[in-house]
Order: C-alpha cells, then sequence, then structure tokens
C-alpha cells in the first residue's frame, strides 16, 4: 500500500477504539485496609470511558470492602433471581411474557450504588433487577411473575410493570418510559431537591421519537435527568449496526454531553453515575449515557436468542467479559475476602432465592372480583360514582 493512503487512514484506526467491556479491568490504587468501612481507591481502566463534549469522569473510585462484597452478594442475587424466573417459565407457571437481565447486571447494581433513595429511576420492561435493587423483595418480583396477589404490583402487572418507592417501572411501549423519565426530573427541578432522575432505555428504543422529544425538553428546561441507553448489543433479534445509522448512542443527545461507560464492570457503572450525580446537582442540565453491556439470553423467554449470533459469541462473553466473575476476581486480587466467603455468599444468595420463590409460589392468586379489578385506578376519595361497562348491567359502583 502507498505510504500516503495508509497516513490518510491512521487517524480512523485511533477513533475506532471503543470502551471495553473488560469486567475486571480495574486495579489497585494502594492497600486494601484491615476495616470493613475505611474507604480505599481502585483505578479504573482507562478504557472505561468515552466522552462527548464533556470531560471524562475521575477514573479514581473510592470503595470499601463492604461494599464490594455487598455489590457482589446484589449481583449474585439478581443472577439467582432472573434463572429462577427462567426456570419457573420453563414450567409453564409464569405465563406471556417475561424479560430477563442474566448478563447485564452491573448496570442496575452500579446504578444504584451511586445514588440516593431519594433519586428516581425508571426504566423499560428488562426491570427485574432494578426493582430488586431499589427495594423490592424477591418473593414480591417473583411472586409479580406468577401474577400472585402478595407480587409487587399485586400481581397485575407481570414482568414487565413492577413499581416501589423510588422506581416508576417496569414499561412495556417501547421508550414510553423516557418521556416519563423526563418528568420525573422535572419534578426534582422544580421542588429544588438536588437530586436526579435515572432514565433507562435499549438500544432497540434508542430511535424512538419520544425519546428525542425528551431529550429537548430536558436541556430546554435544564432538567436534572441521566438518560441512559443500555446498549446490550441487540434491540430484539436486529444488531445495533443494522438498526442504527449512529451506534454511539452516547452522542445522541446532540446538544446535550454524553458519556459511554463499561457497563460490565460495576466500579465502572458506579463512577460513571456518581459523575453523573454531581453533574446534574450542579444544576448543568441532562446528560446521556451509554452503558456497554450484553445479554446471555434471548430478548425474551420466546426468543432462543441464537438465530441472530453465534453460540460462540454468547459463551465468549460469559467466560471472558461476565460481570460477577469480574469483580469477584477482584476482590481475591486485592485480598478484600476469601474464595471461602464469596462461596458463602453465593451460596446464602442461592438459599434466600429459593426460599423466596418458595414462598411465592405458595402466595394466593387474586380473587376474580370487580374490586379488586378496578382498585388503584384513582385516588381513594377521589372515585367517580361509577364506573360504565359495555352495558348498564356491568357498570360497577364504588
Amino acid at each position: 500500500m502507498p505510504m500516503r493512503i495508509r497516513a490518510a487512514q491512521a487517524p480512523f484506526a485511533l477513533v475506532s477504539r471503543s470502551v471495553t467491556t473488560d469486567a475486571a479491568s480495574a486495579s489497585l490504587h494502594n492497600s486494601v485496609p484491615q476495616s470493613e468501612d475505611e474507604p480505599f481507591q481502585v483505578a479504573l481502566s482507562d478504557e472505561s470511558f468515552e466522552t462527548y463534549e464533556l470531560d471524562p469522569p475521575s477514573y479514581t473510585i473510592e470503595v470499601t470492602k463492604k461494599e464490594l462484597k455487598q455489590m457482589y452478594s446484589d449481583m449474585v442475587t439478581i443472577r439467582q433471581m432472573e434463572m429462577a424466573a427462567d426456570r419457573l417459565y420453563k414450567e409453564k407457571k409464569i405465563r406471556g411474557f417475561c424479560h430477563l437481565s442474566t448478563g447485564q447486571e452491573a448496570v442496575a447494581v452500579g446504578i444504584e450504588h451511586a445514588i440516593t433513595k431519594l433519586d428516581d429511576v425508571i426504566t423499560a420492561y428488562r426491570c427485574h433487577g432494578f426493582a430488586l435493587m431499589r427495594g423490592g423483595t424477591v418473593r414480591s418480583i417473583i411472586g409479580e411473575l406468577l401474577g400472585r396477589r402478595e407480587g409487587i404490583a399485586y400481581g397485575k402487572g407481570g414482568s414487565m410493570h413492577m413499581f416501589s418507592k423510588g422506581f416508576y417501572g417496569g414499561n412495556g411501549i417501547v421508550g414510553a418510559q423516557v418521556p416519563v423519565g423526563a418528568g420525573l426530573a422535572f419534578a426534582h427541578k422544580y421542588n429544588d431537591s438536588k437530586t436526579a432522575s435515572i432514565i433507562l432505555y435499549g438500544d432497540g428504543a434508542s430511535n424512538q421519537g419520544q425519546v428525542f422529544e425528551a431529550f429537548n425538553m430536558a436541556k430546554l428546561w435544564n432538567l436534572p435527568a441521566l438518560f441512559g441507553c443500555e446498549n446490550n448489543k441487540y434491540g430484539m433479534g436486529t444488531s445495533a449496526a443494522r438498526s442504527s445509522a449512529l451506534t454511539d448512542y452516547y452522542k445522541r443527545g446532540q446538544y446535550i454531553p454524553g458519556l459511554k461507560v463499561n457497563g460490565m464492570d460495576v466500579l465502572a457503572v458506579k463512577a460513571a453515575v456518581t459523575y453523573g450525580k454531581e453533574w446534574t446537582a450542579a444544576d448543568k442540565g441532562p446528560m446521556v449515557l451509554e452503558y456497554v453491556t450484553y445479554r446471555y439470553g434471548g430478548h425474551s423467554m420466546s426468543d432462543p436468542g441464537t438465530t441472530y449470533r453465534t453460540r460462540e459469541e454468547i459463551q465468549r462473553m460469559r467466560s471472558t467479559n461476565d460481570p460477577i466473575a469480574g469483580l469477584k476476581q477482584k476482590i481475591l486480587d486485592w485480598e478484600v475476602t476469601t474464595e471461602d466467603e464469596l462461596k458463602k455468599i453465593d451460596k446464602e444468595a442461592r438459599s434466600h432465592v429459593n426460599e423466596e420463590v418458595a414462598i411465592a409460589e405458595a402466595m394466593a392468586v387474586p380473587e376474580p372480583k370487580p374490586s379488586i379489578l378496578f382498585e388503584d385506578i384513582y385516588a381513594k376519595g377521589t372515585e367517580p360514582q361509577y364506573i360504565r361497562g359495555r352495558t348498564p348491567d356491568e357498570n360497577y359502583y364504588f
């Protein structure tokens, strides 16, 4: 190849470098203290972030031994819960839609460890892990999947609609949660609470018009909104490259600064969201984040997930980029705790999920009566005299 052609191509090679998805890329800054609660510094990989119209976050993050073990426990619990849901669906005990997040645990856990309970989270229908991190219990989440009365949404929502304090779903319409999340951010701005709205959507939803409308309003009103695309590489069965003309989702805000983060490293996610929270608290307005992650299963339980990607690709991600295995490796390398204690955490998480699932399976199903069907439509005391049915005899009177 002539020299002039090689010289012209060199800059493009530099630009194409992407954020790593190595889950074990962090390194120790200094020694680990003896105390469980004493902070120590960890250096993130220099490929943890990419930015758009924005300085990058600090590549140094403070953690404690207690927090690292809690992060590990949280991710293992989510994984075990999703595996239980997988089994129950195959046993035909869970019906309808069911979208699992196996492989994406670092996003939900990293976000929760960077925010407070006064912040709000809203996401799409791959929501079980977020519901758990926001304060839901395994039994209430599995109970919801089973359609039980004691489920987190009284058995009415199923896999796609889960809610708890500070968690606004679980939304089934693709992209619909983004403008709702902007509305939550407006409430934070209106109340001057210095808290934020964390808004999640998938790469498949990123081309929705309402996403861009929400961007526009958030920027106009300078809202504390952390928009976040969970880029798991496939929107349903379509790869990002086939569906999106611009696959750098963190640049989609155009007039909003963007941050791309390694979504397989729970520490990088925490660092990115902590930075985002500081950004919004300083009244700098919204930010668009992109969490580069991966789902091991199909889009939903009805999708085998192997017709549009190879089994080798899935196995490679499982064996080399798994968020739980990556954090485990670092915990052991840094001598935060022993392998025996991590095995104990694994065993406790497994046992806890199994017990909660058994309790959920024993829950009662909702009674088929109108009072249950029509509850929670209106705030108590504001109900109309009746709700009209198809015929007068079908009218429901409060």
